[in-house]
């Protein structure tokens, strides 16, 4: 009999299925442009270098002229009184009432001819933007690590995952194998417990990597804002380059001089310089024309009539600083001890970059090297495992000898795709170490991968 639904619950039905399927299936280049747009971190690096670019626009604003306008509208109530003498010699005061309204507008011009600070500030917002974009390129560079790193890691722990699992099964074979041996009498019941031992473990550890692969998993969530799904997975032949130029000393050079943390901190370093300038220019005079237009109505006097009044002035206004009660000199101090202080972090940037480049470049050729011996591993350690089993069904082999050549095909199976996750972060470490990880990295690095 067919199933029928009513439309409630068939809108039921499919908002249910239809939550039941991954958000989306992504290869590595898809997932970083989902975490692009959505990871919060790189929004607020964002958002932050929008406003460190209007550092440019505000210095420049000290060079340009400032106009200024007013006006007002009053009205207004004059009691006065007049004391004189009549034709008695009497003296006679009378009072009077002026009422009336008195209005003015004016415009002011102030235009800058010797501030120096006000040009030693806009070259330090030339640096000061130099700085954010430095930055702003940093956390470009360090999303892509981060969602790399989260990639692999989920990778890794499906791989792992798949270990313990296929671990598990061949145990479990294995115990069954050794309780039917035991049932004919052709094996002792320590190997059953042995077996049973075994199969206890690898069930407590598929708990933990099922565990871990569901955090892993929403770690790269956190990044995209979505399921990931189901992942490109690395091709098991995947051929990886070795670093080119191939010594490590050009990228330890490069490191010191194009790391954006370098170029970001020697930026701040030059600011702080200007800023010494700055503050020592407050014992400089400084020379602006300025230029002011006004009107005036009011009455005359005595209330008769009413006076327009037009004013104009254009000259030179000059102010010299003399005494500021030694404010001037304490922030030119300050500005000082700040400067070496960014100087002293320009040097720690450039040691640490270095190290960097140098961690890097060791973890791309020894990974490469460990990517091959783990190759050789496997290959070893699954010919180990078929003489073990063949040695166990002719009776040289006991059961223990074979569940310990299972467990080491698969960790060196494990081992060899941490090995290749971590050759290829390396790699990408590496490019950022010198400044230049881009998108193209990722899609290089995305063509080792296929679809499940």
């Amino acid at each position: 009999m067919p199933l029928k639904l009513s439309a409630g619950k068939y809108r039921f039905v499919l908002v249910a299925l239809l939550s039941a399927i991954p958000a989306f299936a992504a290869d590595l280049v898809q997932v970083y442009r989902e975490a692009l747009a959505y990871d919060a971190q790189y929004a607020t690096a964002r958002a932050t270098a929008a406003a460190g670019r209007e550092k440019q626009p505000q210095a420049l604003a000290g060079l340009l002229p400032n106009i200024g306008a007013s006006g007002n509208t009053f009205g207004n109530d004059t009691r006065y009184a007049v004391t004189s003498n009549d034709i008695t010699g009497f003296s006679v005061k009378k009072n009077y009432q002026n009422r009336y309204n008195s209005n003015s507008y004016g415009v002011n011009l102030t235009q800058p001819l010797f501030r120096w600070q006000n040009f030693v500030q806009y070259d330090q917002s030339r640096l000061l933007v130099m700085q954010t974009e430095a930055n702003f390129a940093q956390a470009g560079q360090d999303l892509i690590l981060r969602v790399a790193q989260a990639y692999f890691d989920v990778l890794f722990a499906i791989e792992n995952l798949r270990a313990v699992q296929a671990n598990k099964t061949a145990i479990a074979q294995q115990l069954a194998q050794a309780r039917k041996n035991f049932e004919v009498g052709t094996a002792t019941i320590t190997d059953t417990y042995e077996s049973q031992s075994r199969f206890d473990l690898a069930t407590a550890q598929e708990i933990a990597a099922e565990n871990d692969l569901e955090v892993k998993r929403y770690a790269l969530r956190v990044l995209v804002g979505k399921d990931p799904g189901e992942l490109h997975r690395l091709k098991p032949q995947a051929m990886m380059e070795p670093p080119q130029p191939a010594s490590m000393d050009p990228w330890v050079e490069a490191a010191e001089r194009d790391n954006f943390v370098v170029q970001a901190q020697l930026a701040a370093a030059e600011a702080a310089d200007k800023a010494v300038d700055i503050n020592r220019a407050g014992h400089y005079p400084t020379v602006d024309v300025v230029a002011n237009y006004g009107y005036n109505n009011g009455p005359g006097q005595l209330g008769a009539g009413s006076i327009d009044t037009v004013t104009g002035q254009v000259g030179l206004q000059i102010s010299i600083p003399i005494f500021q009660g030694g404010a001037v000199n304490s922030r030119t101090r300050e500005a000082i001890a700040r400067r070496d202080a960014e100087r002293a972090g320009l040097d720690s940037a450039r040691r640490n970059s270095a190290l960097g480049a140098r961690q890097a470049y060791l973890g791309v050729v020894n990974g490469l090297a460990g990517v091959r011996a783990l190759d050789a591993a496997l290959v070893s350690s699954l010919s180990s495992l078929e003489s073990n089993r063949l040695g166990y069904e002719v009776g040289v082999r006991i059961n223990i000898d074979v569940l310990n050549a299972e467990n080491q095909v698969y960790v060196t199976r494990r081992d060899l795709a941490k090995a290749r996750f971590d050759t290829l972060l390396a790699q990408l470490k590496l490019k950022a170490a010198v400044g230049s990880l881009s998108e193209s990295d990722l899609e290089r690095v995305n063509t080792l991968f296929e679809a499940p």
